[in-house]
Formats: structure tokens, sequence, C-alpha cells
């Protein structure tokens, strides 16, 4: 009889460990980060602070825009974002459509639509764009959720090459 007594403490015990050792689901909690996020990201862009802007991203984020290169990095993310926001003109929002997070609970995502003004450099003319974007965010060690990848893809065709 003693050892089952034994047994049982020792399964009694492992069991209240590993209730303690759990993992917290933060899932829901991760998800609304991303989207509070977003929010904040929107008023960082019509204050046109860069540097609030840009603190979004991770220190390696990358922005790729459609018919431009990847902007890699705060320094260069920085001088993007110092160019738009000099325009008067310039108008950013994006609206949050989808928010997720994986299990793993440091890596999540949003996807959504956005609108941009922003003045064209070839006719002087205040351009209006719009279209979807995804956002691939990292966890950082501090908890504060990091671009990692942005990637907005306007819904307007490219105009076509002068005709020769």
């Amino acid at each position: 009889m003693k050892p089952i007594l034994s047994f049982c403490a020792l399964a009694a015990a492992s069991s209240l460990l590993l209730a303690c050792n759990a993992t917290p689901d933060t899932h829901d909690a991760d998800v609304k980060a991303l989207t509070d996020n977003e929010v904040q990201w929107n008023q960082d862009f019509a204050s046109k602070d860069v540097t609030k802007i840009t603190a979004h991203y991770a220190d390696d984020g990358v922005l790729m825009v459609t018919g431009e290169k990847p902007t890699v990095g705060r320094a260069a993310l920085q001088a993007a974002f110092t160019g738009m926001t000099s325009d008067p003109a310039f108008a950013l929002t994006i609206h949050t459509q989808k928010a997720e997070v994986a299990k793993s609970g440091d890596l999540g995502y949003t996807q959504g639509s956005y609108t941009l003004d922003i003045t064209d450099p070839a006719t002087k003319q205040v351009a209006h764009d719009h279209g979807s974007y995804v956002t691939v965010y990292r966890k950082s060690a501090d908890g504060s959720w990091k671009a990692t990848e942005d990637i907005p893809t306007s819904e307007i065709p490219p105009t076509p090459p002068p005709s020769k």
C-alpha cells in the first residue's frame, strides 16, 4: 500500500509542477496588440513623425513598395518616410481587416487595405492610391510587436511606358 500512496503523491506533485510551468495562452491579447499597434501607426502617419512611424519596424524591417527596390533597415526606412512625410499632400491610412498570431506566439501578421495621398513627382498633382497590404510582425523581447516585412500592393494599374 505504501508504494501506491507514494506513487499517487509523486503523480500529484508532477501534475502540479506541470500546471505551474504551463505557458499562458496570450493569443487573444497578442492579436489585440497587433490591431492596437496599427491604430497607433495611423496616428503616427497623421502626425508625420518619422521617428514614431519607423519605431513600428524591427531594426531589420523591410518595406516592399510596388515598382521600387525593397527598403531595408531602420536608417533606410527613416530616409524613405522623411521624403514621404515632407510632402504636404502625404496622408496614409491603413485599415486592418485581419490579424493573426502563430501558435508559437512570436510571429504574427495583419492584412487589410490602405489609402495614400502623395504628390506625383512627374505631374506635381496629388495622386490618390489605394490597395491591400500584408505586414508580418515579430514579437520583441520586451513583448512589443515590430514589423519585419511590410508589403503594400496598389490596386491602381501602373502607367504604361510611353510609346516609341
